[in-house]
């Protein structure tokens, strides 16, 4: 009889992926990923019975506008922390092609020193036109990673105006990177990210940029300052930092610490994440029940002409939706 690859017998890659063996790590993590129905099963099967390693780690997500130097300070950074003896891991969720779902997966050159450091792993997804910039499975990557040992999660996202509400609502600490020149930028700026932000650093304050930060850290506090808190014990601070010459980097740092230590002291830690946890139940839930109403033989072909019912105008969207409940067996 064929022994099973290791990629579909969960126990074996769990003991591996414990054991701290990476190659282990990158297959759980393509198991997860997999839109094979058999696939999907194992991947729950394995996620659950790591579920006791997870929940350790401290999860970031760090967003900004392409330009602004999201993955030359995460390089930085992360091989800072390396050397502070945490282990780090990187999801680089980079854009993809609306029309083909392909991906430039460019982050591993762009992260030249944490691609080789032995204490970081660096995972790139193409986000796949997920909203928030996200892949689809960050969210079961990040407990797989937790459980691999790893204790600083670090999530980059696409930062191509999409909402990043998502990205907030799956890390414990949100950071907003922004380019200096804020004058003319404010006009432009998302009310909704500054109002998830838990910071904001303004991002190449080195050499002739310096003055320009500093005055966009001001302007950016000014815009914060008209904002109510999301959090009645942390204002979220602005800073200046250069990614590329290592400056402000150990203040961003301390302020994530301070945040944490705030958080889990007033209680607002845990349940945070609870209704994280909550809200990625929906989520699933919400996705499994569209996929079924598209994949259901007898809502399906239904499904199509009500579309084009309802995009021709004879058909009221209301309507339309009463009667597909109606064939999935939902009743008000």
């Amino acid at each position: 009889m064929t022994a099973q690859p290791k990629i579909l017998d969960p126990q074996l890659l769990a003991e591996e992926l414990k054991s701290g063996k990476r190659a282990a790590l990158a297959r759980a993590i393509t198991l997860v990923e997999s839109k094979r129905a058999e696939h999907r099963h194992l991947a729950h099967q394995l996620i659950q019975d790591l579920l006791p390693l997870t929940g350790k780690a401290f999860r970031i997500g760090i967003t900004g506008v392409p330009g602004v130097g999201k993955s030359t300070t995460i390089d930085t950074l992360g091989s800072k922390l390396t050397a502070a003896e945490h282990k780090v891991a990187v999801l680089a969720v980079d854009p993809s092609s609306t029309r083909t779902g392909g991906s430039i997966l460019g982050d591993k050159t762009r992260m030249a020193r944490l691609a080789t450091d032995p204490g970081a792993y660096i995972r790139p997804s193409p986000s796949a036109g997920t909203l928030g910039g996200v892949a689809a499975k960050t969210r079961e990557t990040m407990l797989l990673c937790e459980a691999a040992g790893f204790d600083v999660i670090l999530v980059e996202t696409v930062g191509i105006g999409q909402s990043e509400t998502t990205v907030a609502d799956m890390v414990d600490f949100f950071l907003v990177l922004m380019l200096p020149g804020a004058g003319d930028e404010l006009q432009g700026i998302k009310k909704g990210v500054l109002e998830i932000a838990d910071m904001i650093a303004v991002n190449k304050a080195d050499g002739d940029g310096a003055l320009r930060a500093r005055s966009a850290a001001s302007d950016y506090r000014a815009a914060l300052h008209i904002l109510a808190p999301k959090s009645p014990n942390w204002i979220p601070p602005v800073i200046t930092i250069s990614g590329l010459a290592n400056e402000g980097l150990d203040t961003l740092w301390a302020q994530t610490g301070l945040y944490r230590e705030r958080m889990q002291a007033s209680g607002e830690w845990q349940e945070k994440r609870s209704r994280q946890q909550v809200a990625w139940m929906w989520d699933l839930l919400q996705q499994r029940m569209t996929a079924a109403l598209r994949t259901n033989r007898k809502t399906a072909e239904r499904l199509n002409v009500l579309e084009e019912c309802v995009r021709d105008g004879t058909t009221a969207v209301s309507l339309a939706v009463d009667e597909l409940a109606e064939l999935m067996g939902l009743k008000e």
